[in-house]
Formats: structure tokens, sequence, C-alpha cells
């Protein structure tokens, strides 16, 4: 064999870093299991609690395995369809939206403010509720026009970093406009009057009891369907093709007629929709007031592991954020004091970011110079 073919069957088998580290892992967790099974690692030491304890735990008690599995996906769920407004808005506008939380809440709030207004003037019941979510999706659409017309337009062409702080601004704005109309103090979802459904269910599985809420049944199944419908709506329609060409490059779109302040419109309202199935699904497990916002926050990565640009991203990044911070807060919190939930999420993707900036299906940028 020549020296040139024996270099290129080297190259071949070179290993990125990505996959020396992946493969120290898998390495690492071997010793850590032979030397559990050999007795060389300890019960009381720290190796086995942090690296074999809690998978131990997962194998012996498979029902409490299921239920925090369980738990993890419906949160990702939501997760993902917070995500996907981030990504509707940056694939079209290329504003990166950090109102996303505040809008939210502004939803939510003006759900429940409608209806309470309109129990006052003797409206009340399931009739209410339907018409304060169409006050609220009208509120949303009044909303995105403003935004296109106010902060997008007179900033077409500016640097990120403007239409960036834009969206701080835009965060504060929605902040006293709702403090001011609806006050601070945190309202009740009004799930019953939407129809949305109470109590539990309970299996019997794995050889234990899992509880499952029907109230989280409904939001995954809702949040699902809403994915699924925006997906196949940007992807096979008119305006999903005008939006991805809007995506590929402004200058191009422009070229063969497509409006952009229309783009941005529904854009910024579609994003709105997801916003207000989100504020009413996240009020229905809490109550509506303005720390909802925070949860917006968890979106970020999930879009750091998905990627901005990709639905199908946001809807795995959100999975795999969900389900792991519930598995980690479970498994893992005793050893460090609980608690992990809320930041365990942004370790991941500090991690991820280290051997895949762009996400998981997210484009790889290069620029030649």
């Amino acid at each position: 064999m020549s020296d040139v073919s024996l270099k290129s069957e080297l190259a071949a088998f070179r290993m990125t870093p990505g996959l020396w580290t992946i493969a120290g892992v898998a390495g690492f967790a071997l010793l850590l299991v032979i030397g559990s099974l050999t007795g060389a690692i300890g019960k009381d030491t720290f190796a086995y609690r942090v690296f074999i304890d809690p998978f131990a735990q997962m194998v012996e008690m498979p029902d409490l395995f299921a239920q925090t599995l369980w738990e993890g996906l419906v949160g990702g769920v939501l997760y993902a369809l917070i995500a996907l407004g981030f990504v509707l808005i940056f694939k079209a506008s290329g504003v990166f939206n950090f109102a996303q939380g505040i809008m939210v809440v502004f939803a939510a709030l003006t759900l429940v403010g409608a209806y309470e207004k309109l129990g006052t003037i003797g409206i009340r019941g399931e009739a209410a509720a339907f018409i304060a979510l169409g006050v609220a999706l009208a509120v949303m659409l009044a909303l995105a026009y403003a935004v296109e017309r106010v902060v997008l337009r007179p900033l077409v062409n500016q640097p990120d970093i403007i239409l960036f702080m834009a969206t701080f601004g835009l965060t504060y704005l929605l902040i006293g406009l709702g403090e001011a109309i609806f006050g601070g103090n945190p309202k009740v979802m009004i799930a019953d009057q939407l129809y949305l459904p109470r109590g539990a269910i309970d299996l019997n599985i794995l050889g234990g009891r899992v509880t499952i809420q029907k109230l989280d049944i409904a939001a995954a199944v809702i949040a699902s369907a809403m994915i699924a419908i925006l997906a196949l709506f940007f992807q096979y329609t008119r305006i999903g093709r005008a939006l991805r060409a809007v995506a590929d490059s402004h200058k191009a779109a422009l070229s063969v007629g497509i409006s952009l302040n229309q783009i941005w419109i529904i854009v910024w309202f579609a994003a709105g929709v997801v916003e207000l199935v989100t504020g009413i699904m996240w009020g229905a497990r809490s109550d509506v007031s303005f720390g909802l916002q925070t949860i917006a926050l968890k979106a970020l990565p999930v879009l750091i592991l998905g990627g901005f640009t990709s639905i199908p991203g946001a809807i795995v990044g959100g999975l795999i954020i969900g389900v792991g911070e519930k598995i980690g807060e479970f498994y893992w919190g005793p050893l460090v004091g609980g608690a992990i939930e809320s930041w365990l999420a942004y370790i991941i993707a500090l991690i991820f970011l280290l051997f895949r900036p762009q996400g998981l299906f997210g484009d790889k940028i290069i620029e030649r110079i």
C-alpha cells in the first residue's frame, strides 16, 4: 500500500472530538459498571451514588421511572410549542424574539381578563369563554400588525442586535401594559369553561401504579396537534413556501413579488396563536401570572439543541429537555439538594454547544474569507 493510500485510510478513520468524547464517556461508564459488579466500587462511594445508583433505581422501580418519563414528555411537548414560536419568527424576520415569554403571559391574561369583563355584563359560562378566546386571538392579531408597523418596518435591514434590542423594549412595554390593564395579581385560568378535563387516570403497569393527569393528556394532544398543523401549513401551503423563501433571502423573496410585511404579520400572528395555546395549557397547570414568562426561557436550550431554524428541531429539542430535566431532578437532584430542574436544561445546552453549535437540525454556516 502506498503512503498516499495509507494516509487516506487513516484520515477516513480519524475520529472527531465529539466522537472521542462519546467514546470516552462510554468507556468510563463501562468501567464503573464493571467496578460495581465486582465490588471494587462500594455503594457508599460518590461514584456509585452518581453513576450507578440512579440507573439501579430505574430498574428496581420501573413504575416510578415511567411516571417521571411521562411528566417529562408532557413538559417537553409544551417546551417545543414555545420554541416553535421562536422558530417561526426567526425564520421569517431573522429576529430572536426576546418578548416571547411575556407574549405568552399577555395572551393568557387577555383571555382571562376578557372572560371576567363579559361576566360583568351577564355573559358567563362556556359562551363567554369562547367569546373571550376570540377576543384574545383578535388582540394577538392586532399585536402582530403593530409589531410589523412599529418595530419591523422601520428597522428593516438594520443589524440583528438592533432588532434584538427592540424586542427587549417590546417585553417591558407589554409588562407595563399588562399590569396596567389586568393588574399584577395571579388569575385562575378558565380551564373548565374551555372544556379542558380534570382528574387523573391510574394505570397499573410495570408492577406498580402510574398516575396520569387528564389535563396533561389534553395538553400533550393539543400541543402535538398544533405543532403538526403548523408544520404542515408552512410546508405545503403557498404562505409556507413564501415563508421559506423569505427565510432563505429577503432580497430574493422581494424580487419574486413576496410581500415581507404580509409575511411578517402572518408569522407573528401564528406565533401569537402558539403563545395563546401555551398560555392556556401552562395557566391551567398553575395560575396565570407574570412569572410564567420565565418558562419561555426554557425554550432557549430547546433551540440550541434543535436549531434556531428547524421545526423538527424544536420538537426533538423540547422532548430532550423535558425528559432530561425531569429524570435529572428525580434521580440526581437529591444528591445536590434538589431544585436542579431550574438550571439543568442550560447545562445540557452548554455541553451540547461544545460539539454541535448549530443544533441537531440547524444549518451549518460556513463563511469564506
